[in-house]
């Protein structure tokens, strides 16, 4: 839908789905006009702003920039950031919350709506019983308390891609309650892991989404020539996750970020995905000396696709506040919502943050209660997968690395494949290597699904036990990897032996036939070996090198270097 003010006609080339307004959203888009107006004389970045002026520091001379990062170090020693997320994750259920509408993301603009998401009079909501179904599961995970009764209320708040003018979510009576996630916080001197930490969450509930504006002409709405609506997010469900102030540094928000949703995901109840707005956080920051118990002032920001944009924003913000409040120009720390700007890496002020009395929050008069029977709570609980916190304690169990571990339960269809590998009789380590490597990679290069990779966990782990038994080398291994992961070789017992061998490709052992590669070599290069043997060892990388080219890189490196150690070490005759 266009928001365009004094104007009824979308612009050339805009979506057929942008024609569909009524006489309702015409009067928003009258109002919203005249709203943005204000908004563009009042909002970006001001040339005289903090922000303005830390991102000119950043982009100056290099004492600028020491300055800046002095500013930084000061901010760390003096003063701690407390930080929450709000966590917005879309439920993946087949319809919406409260209508019959498809909840699926990338149709046409404007044609997954009806009177009931577009908030016309007369209509009525019902509840989709999924939804309520997929936010206990979640709920459980996080180790929240269900509640039996919990009730739905209108949060109100004015505009264009809200149509109804309100939002149905639950205020006072929400479902879950008082829950914790324990989080990784990576260390990034090291590859071995990183230290863990137990992240409160205060509440998560249920309420729904609101549609989404493309603005034409620039990136946000200030500046922008027109506006486009679409209504199909419009009441698709969402499970609203609100953590604890308990985090400090924005490598720790992002970590909570990542780890609420590897959860959803190995529940199944979202895919969590930033890039389509499936999942995202709004995160609270406000700073304070060290060792007072009272709160700064809180300050949201919002449009971070992802969690090292989540991070970098954090560590502005922090910086930002830190820099106002030493430089006596704490009146420019307010409570407000901030938006991240990833080309400029800085944050600017979007509008002043609403209080819970401005929403003016009272009973959904026509929802009733939500009541729940504890034997059907219990049910979901029994229905729960392995969460990815089991399935690192599952790893280390057989005796990965806590950096292995973390790595192989970051992604569902990873992990299922690597224990189907290790399931079909693979070493954990070696095939720990091989799918967090090669295999990764390439699935990451061809963007291909783990549950449709055309090598068979059970033809990776045959590579791997002919790697282990000597039969090839993991040189080799890497060479018959790329006809594996093409669907050649099979699944069946002894396919990929037979894959090797059909390619001459199996590794030569013997030692009589290794003896008679070396002698030919040394032969051939008599007088590399008279320098090896008058003391430049170092030709020993062009002997093991050239032997392997003789090979076609199928000698047994082991075999090989112990005799070709003995031919060079031995007596001249």
């Amino acid at each position: 839908m266009l928001l365009r003010a004094g104007s009824r006609a979308a612009p050339p080339g805009a979506p057929a789905g942008a024609q569909r307004l009524c006489g309702a959203v015409q009067q928003q888009l009258r109002l919203f006009g005249v709203c943005r107006r204000a908004v563009g004389a009042a909002g970006g970045l001001g040339a005289g702003s903090t922000a303005a002026r830390l991102t000119a520091a950043q982009s100056a001379s290099p004492a600028a920039n020491l300055a800046t990062d002095a500013a930084a170090a000061k901010a760390k020693v003096e003063y701690e950031a407390v930080i929450g997320i709000e966590t917005h994750v879309q439920l993946g259920t087949r319809t919406k919350a409260f209508c019959g509408c498809a909840s699926e993301f990338g149709a046409e603009p404007n044609t997954h709506v009806c009177p009931v998401c577009l908030g016309h009079p007369g209509t009525l909501p019902v509840l989709n019983a999924d939804v309520v179904r997929k936010s206990v599961l979640a709920g459980l995970a996080l180790n929240a308390r269900v509640a039996l009764e919990s009730k739905f209320d209108r949060k109100q708040y004015f505009y264009p891609d809200l149509p109804k003018g309100y939002q149905i979510s639950q205020y006072d009576v929400p479902l879950c309650e008082g829950g914790w996630v324990e989080v990784i916080v990576p260390d990034t001197s090291t590859s071995t892991g990183g230290e863990s930490r137990r992240i409160g969450v205060t509440r998560a509930h249920v309420e729904e989404d609101a549609g989404k504006l493309v603005h034409g002409g620039a990136a946000s709405l200030s500046g922008s020539d027109f506006s486009l609506v679409d209504y199909n997010r419009a009441g698709v469900p969402l499970l609203e996750i609100v953590s604890e102030p308990d985090m400090r540094t924005g490598a720790e928000a992002a970590a909570y970020g990542a780890e609420i949703r590897r959860i959803m995901r190995f529940l199944g109840v979202s895919d969590g995905n930033m890039a389509e707005g499936s999942m995202r956080c709004d995160v609270n920051i406000s700073v304070r000396p060290v060792g007072r118990a009272e709160f700064g002032t809180k300050v949201e920001i919002k449009n971070m696709n992802s969690f090292n944009a989540m991070q970098r924003a954090i560590e502005f913000e922090i910086a930002r506040q830190v820099e106002a409040i030493e430089g006596g120009r704490s009146g420019e720390v307010v409570q407000e919502t901030r938006l991240w700007d990833e080309g400029r890496q800085c944050t600017y002020s979007m509008r002043k943050k609403e209080g819970l009395a401005d929403y003016r929050y009272f009973p959904e008069p026509d929802l009733p209660p939500l009541v729940l029977t504890q034997q059907w709570v219990d049910e979901v609980q029994a229905s729960m997968p392995e969460l990815p916190a089991q399935v690192r304690a599952r790893y280390a169990a057989l005796g990965l690395s806590q950096y292995d571990a973390l790595v192989l339960s970051d992604d569902l269809g990873l992990s299922r494949y690597y224990d189907a590998v290790v399931a079909a009789g693979a070493p954990p380590k070696p095939a720990a290597n091989w799918v967090m490597g090669d295999v990764n990679a390439w699935v990451k290069e061809q963007r291909a699904d783990w549950a449709a990779l055309p090598m068979a966990p059970a033809a990776l782990a045959e590579m791997i036990g002919l790697i282990e038994d000597g039969t090839i080398s993991g040189k080799i291994g890497k060479e018959v990897l790329p006809a594996l992961l093409a669907g050649e070789g099979g699944a069946g017992a002894g396919a990929v032996r037979a894959l090797v061998e059909a390619k001459g490709l199996v590794q030569i052992s013997d030692p009589a036939a290794l003896a008679a590669i070396v002698d030919g070599v040394l032969a051939a290069n008599q007088k590399q070996l008279q320098q090896y043997r008058e003391g430049k060892t170092k030709l020993q990388g062009f002997f093991v090198g050239a032997v392997m080219k003789e090979s076609k890189g199928r000698a047994n490196p082991a075999e090989l270097n112990r005799i070709l150690m003995e031919r060079l070490n031995a007596p001249a005759e």
